[in-house]
């Protein structure tokens, strides 16, 4: 057990009154643990009281083991997996994070009936807000390996490569640089890149083509990820008059970030810009997301995230405008809050970039 991460954890247990969770994320409970499984259908369950008391839960095909502070209870695929926790929790109320799956839940009730569930996750997601000393060199190590890939990934755009060629092609030097497992890049093309979340099929680039390359993966358990667009072999006015809005409106909130700004306040800098600038209506998903073990986690920066900026938090800022039909734009970097300010991680240029 990590133990400083365990404290924590608990303190925040106390503010929300929960003496007892179950935590079944694969990513927090490698947070607490260093041990990373991957359940699928089966049980991993993490129990912990305000007392700092914790006790694994787990299916012995795992291959997980015992240590002095955290005891290890498994169970076989013929068992029922919730049988070990029911003789642990305590009567009254439990915290159960949003990951479990119903049918443990139900299965602890039926053998508890004295246990009410309660919503559990904000304990371990108040935690991991923060980044400690570890993580946030992580971050910074894994955004620089996401700068050198996508400098490689802009030297091969040239008529007639894909899309989806191009997202292997990230993939495959994610892999090079140590990345865990390949992901899910989005590489758009023109009118593709108005859909901020299209995925690359077998659209061909073109001169005169937005490209938006979105590119993320964990790397050693944390997750890089950024955004740029650039312009194939010819910018248009209109093009160019979009480009410069984001761009602004990314630097505008990024200038904004230092602690006890409010979360919803950098949502609206980089919103107030795009709408002076008359496109308003095609920033259509919220500013940014915290980034550490999970590509998308705590906070939400968003215009309904009424949450004080703290040092430690690591998030994205990734203001957009899509035109359907036409082309889209999304400039992303990943900030750390320092004590004074921020630090942006990632360094690849944003100035408007036209790829011969």
């Amino acid at each position: 057990m990590n133990r400083q991460r365990l404290e924590r954890v608990v303190e925040y247990m106390k503010l929300e009154e929960l003496e007892q969770i179950v935590i079944s994320s694969p990513a927090s409970v490698y947070y607490l643990t260093g041990y990373w499984v991957e359940p699928h259908e089966r049980m991993l369950a993490l129990y912990l009281d305000c007392r700092g008391k914790a006790v694994l839960f787990a299916n012995a095909i795992f291959g997980l083991a015992d240590t002095p502070d955290l005891p290890l209870v498994c169970h076989g695929d013929g068992d029922n997996p919730v049988t070990g926790l029911a003789q642990v929790a305590k009567p009254g109320r439990l915290g159960i994070d949003k990951f479990w799956y119903s049918k443990f839940l139900m299965g602890l009730m039926e053998l508890r009936r004295d246990i009410v569930p309660v919503p559990g996750s904000d304990p371990v997601d108040l935690a991991r807000k923060q980044k400690d000393d570890v993580e946030q060199e992580k971050l910074r190590t894994n955004s620089r390996i996401n700068d050198k890939v996508m400098e490689s990934v802009m030297g091969m755009l040239g008529e007639g490569v894909a899309e989806n060629e191009l997202a292997a092609q990230v993939n495959r030097l994610f892999l090079q640089n140590g990345a865990d497992c390949e992901g899910t890049q989005l590489v758009c093309f023109g009118a593709n890149g108005s859909d901020p979340h299209h995925s690359p099929d077998s659209t061909l680039l073109k001169p005169g083509d937005s490209v938006t390359i979105d590119i993320f993966t964990p790397i050693g358990r944390y997750w890089c990820d950024m955004t740029r667009t650039v312009f194939f072999r010819t910018v248009s006015e209109r093009q160019r008059q979009v480009y410069e809005l984001v761009r602004r409106a990314n630097e505008a909130a990024i200038a904004k970030i230092q602690p006890g700004v409010l979360l919803s306040d950098l949502d609206k800098a980089a919103r107030d810009v795009i709408a002076q600038g008359g496109y308003g209506p095609y920033f259509t998903h919220r500013l940014g997301h915290g980034i550490g073990l999970d590509c998308h986690e705590p906070p939400d920066v968003s215009g309904s995230s009424h949450t004080p900026v703290e040092a430690g938090m690591v998030f994205s800022v990734e203001p957009g405008i899509y035109l359907p039909g036409e082309f889209g734009v999304r400039i992303e970097d990943l900030v750390l809050v320092t004590q004074d300010g921020c630090e942006v991680l990632n360094a690849y240029p944003k100035e408007l970039q036209v790829i011969d």
